[in-house]
C-alpha cells in the first residue's frame, strides 16, 4: 500500500497528554491515512491507550488536536462528538460485549441508537456482519457461551455495525492462543481488503505486526513521544534507535514457527 497516494483521514497535532503533573507524552504528530492499517506500539506505560482514547473521543488531552476531517474532536460539542462516533468503531481488549444481552442484542444497540432502520433490514444487517466474522449462527448465544476468539470476533461484528470509516482495536489478541490470534489477523486483513476500512491497532504482539501493519508508530515512555514511525520491515532492517531496534529484533515470523513473542 502506497499511504503516499491516499488521503489523510485523521491527522493528529502537537498532542499531549499528562495526569496530574506526569507527562505521558507531548508533542506527537501524525497522520492515519484512508484504508491502512495503522499500528501503535511501545513498551507498558508509554501512553499507546491513551492516546487511542483521545482519538476515539473518550479522554481529553492536554493539549493538541486530532483532526477528523478537519473536524477537531477534541474541541467540539457533545452533538458533534456524537456525529463523530457514528463514523468509527471500536473494540477494547475486554471486548465489551454486554454479558446480559444476546449477540443479537449486543449489535442491534448502535443500530437502534444511531439509525432509523425497520427490524427487518436491522436483522439483515447483523446477520451479514456476524457472517463476515464467521459467526452465523450465533446470534441468540451469550457472551458467556462463546470462547474467547469468538467474543472478539463477535465484538468486531458490533464494532462494524454502521459500516464505520476507522476502527480502533486495543490490543485485539491479548490473551488469545496463537491459532486464536492468527485467525483475528486474517479476519484484519480480510476486512480491510473487502471494505477499505482504516485501521487504528494497539498491540505489542510483534508476528501480529509484521502480518498486518502497513505502518507502524512507536512510542516510548522516556521519550515522551514518538520514536519510530513506518513500515514493519524497514523498522526492523533499518533502525539505528536501539530501542526500535531492541522491539522489532526480538523475533520475526521467519525465525519461529511455534512460538508467538510478546514484548511488554
Amino acid at each position: 500500500m502506497d499511504i503516499e497516494e491516499k488521503n489523510p483521514i485523521i491527522v493528529v497535532k502537537d498532542l499531549a497528554a499528562r495526569f496530574g503533573n506526569n507527562v505521558v507524552f507531548e508533542g506527537v504528530n501524525f497522520q492515519v491515512y484512508e484504508g491502512e492499517v495503522l499500528v501503535i506500539v511501545g513498551a507498558s506505560g508509554c501512553g499507546k491507550s491513551t492516546l487511542l482514547k483521545i482519538m476515539i473521543g473518550l479522554q481529553k488531552p492536554y493539549s493538541g488536536q486530532v483532526l477528523y476531517q478537519g473536524m477537531d474532536i477534541t474541541s467540539v460539542d457533545e452533538e458533534e462528538l456524537n456525529q463523530y462516533r457514528q463514523n468509527i468503531g471500536v473494540l477494547f481488549q475486554s471486548g465489551a460485549l454486554f454479558g446480559s444481552m444476546t449477540i443479537r442484542e449486543n449489535l442491534e444497540l448502535p443500530l437502534q441508537e444511531y439509525t432509523d432502520l425497520d427490524p427487518a433490514t436491522i436483522d439483515a444487517i447483523i446477520r451479514m456482519k456476524l457472517g463476515m466474522v464467521n459467526l452465523t449462527g450465533y446470534e441468540n448465544h451469550h457472551p458467556s457461551e462463546l470462547s474467547g476468539g469468538m467474543k472478539k470476533r463477535a465484538g468486531i461484528a458490533r464494532a462494524m455495525a454502521l459500516d464505520p470509516r476507522v476502527l480502533f482495536f486495543d490490543e485485539l489478541s491479548a490473551g488469545l492462543d496463537p491459532v486464536t490470534a492468527a485467525e483475528l489477523d486474517d479476519l484484519i486483513i480480510k476486512t480491510e481488503e473487502a471494505l477499505g476500512t482504516t485501521m487504528v491497532i494497539v498491540t505489542h504482539e510483534l508476528e501480529s505486526i509484521y502480518k498486518i501493519a502497513h505502518r507502524v508508530l512507536m512510542l516510548d515512555k522516556e521519550a515522551k513521544g514518538i520514536i519510530a514511525e513506518g513500515k514493519p520491515l524497514e523498522l526492523k532492517e533499518r533502525a539505528t534507535d536501539p530501542r526500535v531496534k531492541s522491539f522489532f529484533l526480538r523475533q520475526t515470523p521467519a525465525d519461529s514457527d511455534e512460538q508467538r513473542f510478546y514484548v511488554s
